[in-house]
């Protein structure tokens, strides 16, 4: 009888491994993510900031710009203070006014757009950039890997923070930085700094990948190297890219954050979470909730980014999977 019932429960291992095996790589991928209870909490976080985002305009109570009721100098606590000793709470301000009587909910909102689309516009150029540049020089080699490799190993000597502040402050007063507020050169700025490691990343990938028999085949049916760069280097290569992006996220979100606090980052009145904390510290010795209210926001998302970027390298790690 025990031979019999560890007979069945080796086949039933069996045929579990089996059904594994007949997953794709993006969908086993996917079943290990949903696991990650971390990355989901992360996920449920980033969509309901961007949510939030999206429908600023619709959400928001008050106009994030306004002086409220028309009354100047009103600064409001937020309402939960109240039970513990708050006197200047008012329960149409939720959590309270700034020291321009304006509505912190509201502007945390609108906020919210700013690091939303900094973490995904920057990012996208950066991928266009990094990867275009990796394939190529993985890819080709010789005197071409030589020079792209020879400017980005320029570019990644400068501390990527103090390059941010250096083109931003040298381009803040021309066309290029009043296009949305400075919100354009803030883009750049990112792309121009942060290319550098994803070219690395991909390039190293190639170069591991081009002298496979799959690639050899390719090129021995006469497959040109653009195709052969996009469709089959370039899907081997994107896990470890993904995992990278996903990295790079609240890494911009952090500098824009970073340069706002500064008073270089987007122009007044938009409302940023940074600049909303470089405010907040006129009246902290007051009330700590200006300032900390957007750095907790600030936090939430970096932390959710975090998860997620934790929970993408686990799952698309061929080493975990069971």
């Amino acid at each position: 009888m025990a031979t019999a019932v560890t007979t069945q429960q080796r086949r039933a291992a069996e045929l579990t491994v089996i059904a594994r095996q007949q997953r794709s790589l993006w969908r086993d991928a996917l079943h290990r993510l949903l696991r990650n209870r971390a990355a989901i909490v992360g996920m449920v976080v980033i969509a309901f900031f961007a949510f939030v985002a999206i429908f600023a305009s619709v959400l928001a109570p008050y106009d994030p710009n306004g002086l409220n009721g028309g009354v100047k100098n009103q600064l409001l606590e937020p309402i939960w203070t109240k039970p513990f000793g708050g006197q200047y709470t008012n329960p149409a301000f939720l959590l309270g006014t700034d020291e321009l009587s304006r509505d912190i909910l509201s502007r945390l909102m609108y906020g919210a757009r700013v690091s939303m689309i900094v973490g995904v516009v920057p990012v996208s150029v950066i991928f266009v950039i990094g990867a275009s540049i990796g394939m190529v020089s993985g890819y080709l080699g010789g005197w071409v890997d030589n020079l792209l490799m020879r400017v980005t190993d320029v570019v990644y000597a400068f501390p990527d923070l103090l390059f941010v502040i250096i083109i931003v402050a040298t381009l803040r007063n021309t066309d290029l930085g009043n296009l949305m507020d400075g919100l354009v050169l803030i883009f750049v700025a990112l792309a121009v700094v942060n290319w550098v490691g994803l070219a690395r990343l991909i390039r190293g990938q190639v170069m591991s990948l081009k002298h496979r028999e799959f690639i050899e085949a390719a090129r021995c049916i006469g497959v040109p190297p653009t195709r052969i760069m996009l469709k089959h280097l370039f899907p081997n290569v994107l896990a470890p890219v993904i995992v990278s992006l996903a990295f790079a996220i609240p890494g911009a979100m952090l500098t824009e954050a970073t340069l706002s606090f500064l008073g270089i980052g987007v122009r007044p009145p938009t409302s940023t979470w940074g600049f909303e904390i470089n405010e907040g510290f006129v009246v902290f010795s007051t009330t700590p909730w200006p300032v900390l209210l957007p750095a907790l926001c600030i936090s939430a998302i970096l932390l959710s980014c975090t998860f997620v970027g934790n929970g993408l390298r686990d799952a698309l790690d061929p080493r975990s999977k069971i």
